[in-house]
């Protein structure tokens, strides 16, 4: 059925998304009992009937849906670089992409290794972790993977968002923002908490424009716990920190059921998480990221201004951070890592009938219905 994307102008910044990270396929377990799992631990769980999915993909799908993408690049392009294998998995995740617009033609597929595979674990209260395969195809993407792929931004560098997420090697994320950075292209990317300490070795960070982490990351990061009582200190820290590397670097800091801090120019906002029923929260804050970057390629501002929300209700959404926290809210009432429902219509009655309210600039980006001929 048709839907809404959001609406491009002559204003809007980028026309492409190229990205590099995992393509692949999990189990989920529930596990038995709230208490964090142990070191030596066995604890019965229950397999559940969700489908998985890696970053890349999760990030991808969400861009390409909300931007009507189409492998002819209009209105806008989604180019994932990966791996994956020869197999039933790695057929389903380019069949998929492909669905929903998405460019596959750099995804290399390989008979000598398998799909990408993560365990995902859940725990009674909705919260939980996942364990990511480290031998799989995706483990194998190199620098020369990248290298020819460089043609995607040295004609439309500019134009470009540029995302290096995790589930495969630094190195080969590195080595593209690097290229991104030559060619002036807008950078994102994520880490894990493992990945922190050699990042900085390596000066990652002095090449990302946006960085995406939770509390976890940004602990590792600064050496420190996050405090929910007094968040302020943790936060300017990490701010600190990360301005040290790259001196315009914008930050988004997601904090579990608590919500998401973001960080630009010198200044924090803050969304609370929306008041809703939580089924899955894996996968959440992939899809923040992915509705920030579609909302940032259109023009949205990355955050607001205003008095700092207690609850999602208090102030209009009026930023890409905003934007993509109302999806990120919307896609934990899906047990599917991707919200197999999830397009803009069905996020905005979401939002609607949670009392949500859109500024006017925001609903200046909400497209025409695709196929009305009258919108044109």
């Amino acid at each position: 059925m048709p839907s809404r994307i959001l609406q491009f102008n002559s204003h809007s910044p980028y026309r492409q998304l190229v990205g590099v990270g995992g393509i692949g396929t999990g189990l989920f377990f529930e596990l038995e009992g709230n208490h964090t799992l142990g070191r030596n631990e066995s604890r019965p769980a229950r397999l559940l009937n969700i489908r998985d999915y890696c970053k890349l993909h999760i990030i991808s799908h969400y861009v390409a849906v909300l931007l009507g993408a189409n492998p002819s690049g209009s209105p806008f392009h989604v180019l994932p670089i990966g791996k994956v294998g020869a197999d039933d998995a790695g057929r389903r995740m380019i069949e998929e992409m492909a669905a929903a617009g998405i460019d596959t033609r750099y995804v290399d597929v390989r008979p000598d290794q398998p799909t990408l595979l993560s365990v995902c674990y859940q725990y009674p209260d909705g919260s939980g972790g996942n364990i990511t395969a480290n031998n799989s195809v995706s483990s194998r993407l190199t620098s020369n993977d990248i290298d020819g792929c460089e043609a995607l931004l040295a004609d439309r560098g500019f134009r470009t968002i540029v995302l290096a997420a995790p589930e495969v090697p630094l190195e080969a994320r590195h080595h593209l923002l690097k290229f991104a950075t030559i060619h002036h292209a807008f950078r994102a990317a994520a880490l894990t908490s493992a990945e922190i300490d050699t990042a900085r070795r390596e000066g990652f960070f002095s090449d990302v424009d946006l960085i995406a982490m939770n509390e976890d990351e940004a602990g590792m990061l600064i050496g420190e716990a996050f405090k929910a009582a007094n968040p302020r200190p943790f936060i300017d820290r990490c701010a600190d920190t990360l301005r040290a590397e790259q001196e315009h670097i914008q930050i988004i800091l997601t904090v579990g059921e608590r919500g998401a801090f973001a960080f630009a120019q010198g200044s924090w906002d803050y969304c609370p998480a929306a008041n809703i029923p939580v089924v899955n929260t894996a996968g959440a804050g992939d899809a923040l990221l992915g509705g920030v970057l579609a909302a940032l390629a259109v023009g949205m501002p990355f955050i607001g201004s205003g008095p700092t929300r207690v609850s999602l209700l208090d102030r209009p959404l009026d930023s890409a951070f905003d934007f993509g926290m109302l999806l990120a809210a919307y896609t934990v009432t899906s047990p599917h890592t991707i919200h197999p429902c999830a397009n803009l219509d069905t996020l905005l009655s979401f939002g609607q009938g949670l009392g949500i309210t859109l500024s006017s600039a925001m609903n200046g980006y909400l497209g025409p219905l695709i196929g009305d001929e009258d919108a044109q």
